[in-house]
């Protein structure tokens, strides 16, 4: 029996190689004249700044620009892109660049379109309608922002991260272009890419996956394995960032639909508390976590363990599940980012209160295989550490 289930995402996908260029023109059939340009701060000082301004102002459109964003971005930085939403007298929002940029984004248009603080809107569909039209446009290939409904925060005061969640921050438009990433450092296509990985598994073993995501998340899963080491180590190969940023997208339409699991879970606390970026968190829990749920999902190990280039023939289920666990471990190492908690200064009588922040962030370890309790969360700490 095939339950019943719902697919959702960006209300448009755009995607190609120099497709960035085409930004007015969408802009416009949003009807939109004057944008509000969400931009990271660090992008923005290596030279990205001028060529945004260089586009709208070729194109005429009048528009204000936000280039405050930082990586994890506070809570605080969605009220401030609002206000300079309201004071441009803006009516569309643009978010460029990775997951924190489009993050803020999405929080600056409900906001400016509902008014209130972001901290009103924090959990799940607690934006009452929706905000300004937004269009997004990744600059790198792994968060998946572009296409889901989720915006996450630092609270720095309680340390901990957390997300506003609604339908009505879907973007209007997802604008992929490959072009963009081309120039996007080592690591840090290491690390985002590895968090794409992490979508893409998480949503194809989630609980709520239905026959719709997990094609695309297993779809996903193939692309990144195959072609994430090309980028990280060849960065100007066109075509290898061309899949990967398809990859991503897959992995963030699968997350979109069936939610993340409990790789998510246990890395938010390292965030919040411990100021580790999410792009390294999620490498540093995604084996440990596979290794504690594989008892649970064994068949569908056994296929990521096939998607991902293992030879799985002739082989028991089990065996064949493991060896997607050996893939994922040689995929992370082979990107630079084989690490553990320790290499972070976290130690075992931390974990303890890791496990306890972990276990507030419900949702994803609602989706996933195999039940968390608060010592299975310590131990797979202590597996990481």
């Amino acid at each position: 029996m095939i339950r019943p289930f719902t697919y959702t995402g960006a209300k448009k996908i755009v995607f190609g190689t120099g497709s960035f260029r085409s930004l007015a023109d969408h802009i416009r059939e949003l009807g939109g004249a004057r944008p509000l340009i969400v931009l990271d701060h660090a992008l923005a000082e290596a030279g990205f700044r001028k060529t945004v301004k260089d586009l709208l102002d070729k194109s005429g459109l009048r528009y204000s620009l936000f280039d405050g964003v930082e990586p994890e971005p506070a809570l605080e930085r969605a009220d401030e892109g609002a206000k300079a939403a309201l004071k441009g007298k803006c009516d569309l929002v643009v978010g460029i660049g990775g997951g924190s940029s489009m993050d803020v984004a999405k929080a600056v248009a409900a906001l400016a379109g509902n008014k209130g603080k972001a901290l009103d809107y924090l959990g799940l569909n607690k934006v009452p309608g929706p905000g300004l039209p937004t269009i997004m446009v990744p600059t790198t290939a792994g968060t998946g922002s572009e296409v889901t409904f989720t915006a996450v925060f630092v609270r720095k005061n309680l340390k901990k991260k957390e997300g506003m969640n609604s339908p009505f921050l879907y973007p209007e438009v997802a604008l992929l272009d490959p072009e963009l990433t081309l120039s996007l450092p080592a690591q840090a296509t290491a690390s985002t890419g590895i968090d794409a990985l992490c979508h893409a598994i998480e949503s194809y073993t989630s609980i709520n996956a239905s026959p719709m995501s997990e094609t695309i998340s297993l779809e996903a899963v193939g692309l990144i394995a195959e072609n994430l080491r090309t980028c990280v180590h060849n960065g100007s190969d066109l075509e290898a960032r061309e899949r990967m940023l398809l990859g991503s997208l897959y992995a963030g339409l699968g997350l979109a639909n069936a939610g993340v699991t409990a790789v998510h879970s246990l890395s938010y606390p390292l965030g919040g508390a411990w100021g580790i970026p999410h792009g390294m968190a999620n490498p540093l829990m995604l084996p440990a976590v596979m290794a504690y749920n594989l008892p649970g999902t064994i068949e569908k190990f056994a296929i990521l363990a096939d998607a991902m280039g293992q030879e799985v023939e002739d082989l028991s289920m089990r065996d064949a599940a493991t060896l997607a666990l050996d893939a994922v471990e040689l995929l992370i190492e082979d990107c630079g980012l084989a690490m553990t908690l320790e290499e972070f200064g976290i130690a075992e009588k931390d974990l303890p209160a890791l496990a306890d922040v972990a276990l507030t962030v419900a949702r994803p370890l609602a989706n996933n295989p195999r039940k968390v309790t608060r010592e299975d969360a310590i131990d797979i700490y202590r597996d990481a550490l």
